[in-house]
């Protein structure tokens, strides 16, 4: 046997995603090289690891077990390396949030430094919607999830960081109607909302709710991303937080409908279990925020504070 560590990464992470274009993309690897991983590990071996069945990638029983074998193998490296940076003197270990989708545009500008200062440390950040966000805290399963709504089925703890501001936006030049009435734009207007449990979608329906407008003319699309391209094309208009779509405006691609009302603001929150314990890692995170925060708003958020 002359498997590797770098095959048994790539093979843990295709049976955790029953993908292999997926486990390319966690991975930042092009899909041929995590095809040619899978094969590489495959041939040594009798037994399949995987079946394709009908386009569709299953994990065989004999590969199950594998993939057991090789976390705990690649657990048992992470440990050797949190050891040496130990002893070392260095801070080590895993850090792992849970961001809902839009904050993918926001978290990572609380990290950069953290994770420069303190090269030992592991990164896990899953990027996902908001009910998936407060189904791992309620797990623990993470150490913290970025939110702009607080849930209400746990009880957590937070730190503010930004203001979050969701404006209708539309292409730029598009036709609508005149005027600033929330009521008369929302019902005429093909209005594209995000996935249920979505926090966007959240704060979208308890403003149409709020104001007793009916939308009739609606489409659903899975991704903040999905929503900005289906806006650039033309199909609709939607409400969105600023964060997401800096560039398109400043390209003239997007703009922002005035609309009595808006902007709808609530605040991007970092949040933890109560009485969670942490982690020597995430209190020094925890620590690192409470000393920073105002500064990386100042130096990397100037553009979205003149909104």
């Amino acid at each position: 046997m002359n498997y590797t560590l770098h095959q048994l990464q790539v093979f843990l992470k295709i049976t955790q995603t029953k993908s292999i274009t997926k486990a390319a993309e966690e991975l930042h690897l092009t899909q041929p090289a995590v095809s040619i991983q899978l094969k590489n590990l495959q041939d040594q071996f009798d037994i399949p690891l995987t079946e394709v069945v009908g386009r569709k990638l299953y994990v065989t029983d004999f590969g199950k077990e594998i993939a057991l074998a090789a976390e705990t193998i690649l657990n048992e490296v992470h440990a050797i390396n949190y050891k040496t940076s130990a002893f070392k003197g260095q801070l080590n270990g895993r850090l792992k949030i849970s961001v809902v989708s839009t904050g993918k545009y926001v978290m990572p500008y609380f990290l950069s430094d953290f994770m420069r200062e303190n090269k030992s440390v592991e990164l896990l950040m899953d990027v996902t919607n908001k009910s998936k966000v407060v189904e791992s805290l309620e797990q623990n399963e993470v150490d913290f999830a970025l939110v702009s709504i607080l849930p209400t089925t746990i009880n957590v703890e937070k730190l503010d960081l930004l203001q979050n501001k969701l404006y209708l936006v539309g292409r730029s030049g598009g036709e609508r109607p005149k005027g600033n009435n929330a009521k008369d734009l929302f019902e005429q207007l093909p209005m594209i909302f995000r996935e249920k449990g979505s926090g966007t979608r959240q704060t979208m329906e308890a403003f149409i709710n709020k104001n007793e407008i009916a939308v009739t003319k609606k489409m659903e699309l899975s991704s903040n991303e999905a929503v900005k391209q289906a806006l650039l094309a033309g199909l609709g208009y939607s409400v969105m937080p600023l964060i997401g779509i800096r560039n398109e405006l400043q390209l003239g691609e997007l703009e922002i409908i005035p609309v009595k009302g808006l902007p709808i603001t609530t605040t991007w929150r970092v949040v933890w279990l109560k009485g969670k314990k942490h982690t020597p890692v995430s209190q020094a995170y925890l620590n690192y925020l409470e000393k920073n925060i105002a500064s990386i708003v100042e130096n990397k958020f100037t553009w979205y504070e003149k909104y």
